[in-house]
C-alpha cells in the first residue's frame, strides 16, 4: 500500500508563514568556464535541470544532477563550477521563509543539504514553466505560489527533525505558538506511532502540563486527542481510496472494526460507511447544484 503522509507543514495555519523572493528568479545557464564564490544574506533553493553543478561548501563538495536540490543556508559561503562539456542549467532563487512574525523557519529545521526531489514528474515541468516565464527583474504573485510548492517538496524530502530551541531564542507568544506547531507537526506526521504524543510533548522546552494547556488551548485539543484525531484522517484516506472500514480499522491499529467504527464517528460525527457513501455523493455531482446551505444540509445525511 503507497504510505498516506501529509507535509511536514500541513499543520501551520497559513496566515503564521511569511514567504518573500528576495530577488528575482536565477535561470542558471552555466559554462565549462562559470565559477562563482559568494555569501548570500539570505536562503538559497538551487534546483539542477540539466547537466552537472559543483560545489565546496564548508569544506564538503556537493554535485547537484538533474532532479536534486540543494540549500544554501544564509551566510554560508560557497564555491560553484561547471566540470562538465555541457552546460549545466537549473534554477535558483533566493527566498526567507518567517513564521509568527520574523522568526526564520528554515533556522529551525535540520534539513539534508541536497535531495533527489521524490516528486521529480510533476514538478519538473512547473520549474522549467516557472524558469522560463520568471520576469528578469521582478517577482509576480504566480511565483510566490509556485515556488512554495518547490519549497514544501524540498523540505518534506530534507527534514530530519526540528533543532532544540531553534537557531534564534524566542519570547513570549511566539515562541510556545511555534512549540506547539512542532509538536502537531510531529504528531501529524506519524500518528500510527503510540509514542509520538508523548515524545513530542517531551521534546518541547516547556513544563509537560504547561504544554499540555497552551498546546490545548491553541489547537482544542490535547496532545493526545490531537493524535487520534490525525489516525482518523489517516483513515478518512484510506476509506477514500475504497479500502473497506474494516481494512481501514487494521491498517491504523484497531484490532476491533467495530471499536473503530465507533471512534470513528465520535471524532469525524459520522460513520466510516456514512463518509465512503458521502464522498461517493460529492463524486457522482449530487451536491454540485444546490448552494452551500444545501450542499451541507445533503453531505451530513450521507
Amino acid at each position: 500500500m503507497d504510505e498516506i503522509g501529509g507535509s511536514i507543514l500541513d499543520r501551520v495555519p497559513p496566515t503564521a508563514l511569511t514567504l518573500t523572493l528576495t530577488r528575482s528568479a536565477i535561470r542558471m545557464q552555466h559554462s565549462s568556464l562559470w565559477r562563482i564564490e559568494k555569501e548570500n544574506p539570505v536562503e538559497d533553493l538551487v534546483i539542477a535541470l540539466e547537466g552537472r553543478g559543483d560545489y565546496l561548501i564548508g569544506g564538503a563538495r556537493v554535485t547537484l544532477e538533474p532532479g536534486e536540490a540543494m540549500l544554501l543556508r544564509r551566510g554560508e559561503g560557497f564555491t560553484g563550477w561547471n566540470e562538465g562539456e555541457g552546460l549545466y542549467t537549473g534554477l535558483a532563487q533566493h527566498f526567507t521563509l518567517g513564521i509568527y512574525g520574523d522568526t526564520d523557519l528554515v533556522a529551525q529545521m535540520d534539513l539534508r543539504r541536497k535531495v533527489r526531489l521524490s516528486r521529480w514528474d510533476e514538478l519538473a515541468p512547473l520549474i522549467r514553466s516557472y524558469r522560463e516565464s520568471a520576469p528578469p527583474n521582478s517577482v509576480t504573485l504566480m511565483q510566490h505560489h509556485l515556488f512554495m510548492v518547490f519549497l514544501i517538496a524540498f523540505i518534506d524530502d530534507a527534514f530530519l527533525g526540528w533543532r532544540h530551541g531553534g537557531a534564534v531564542p524566542l519570547d513570549g507568544a511566539a515562541a510556545i505558538d511555534l512549540a506547539v506547531m512542532k509538536a502537531a507537526a510531529q504528531i501529524s506526521t506519524a500518528p500510527l506511532d503510540p509514542e509520538v504524543a508523548a515524545q513530542a510533548v517531551k521534546d518541547a522546552p516547556y513544563n509537560a502540563d504547561y504544554f499540555h494547556r497552551a498546546f490545548r488551548d491553541r489547537l482544542g485539543r490535547t496532545p493526545r486527542q490531537y493524535q487520534e484525531y490525525c489516525r482518523m484522517e489517516r483513515a478518512m484516506s484510506l476509506l477514500e481510496r475504497g479500502m473497506s472500514p474494516s481494512q481501514v480499522a487494521g491498517e491504523i491499529g484497531y484490532g476491533d472494526p467495530y471499536y473503530f467504527s465507533r471512534a470513528f464517528k465520535r471524532q469525524m460525527g459520522i460513520s466510516p460507511r456514512g463518509h465512503q457513501q458521502r464522498v461517493k455523493r460529492a463524486q457522482d455531482g449530487q451536491v454540485m447544484g444546490m448552494d452551500e446551505a444545501d450542499q451541507a444540509r445533503a453531505l451530513e445525511e450521507g
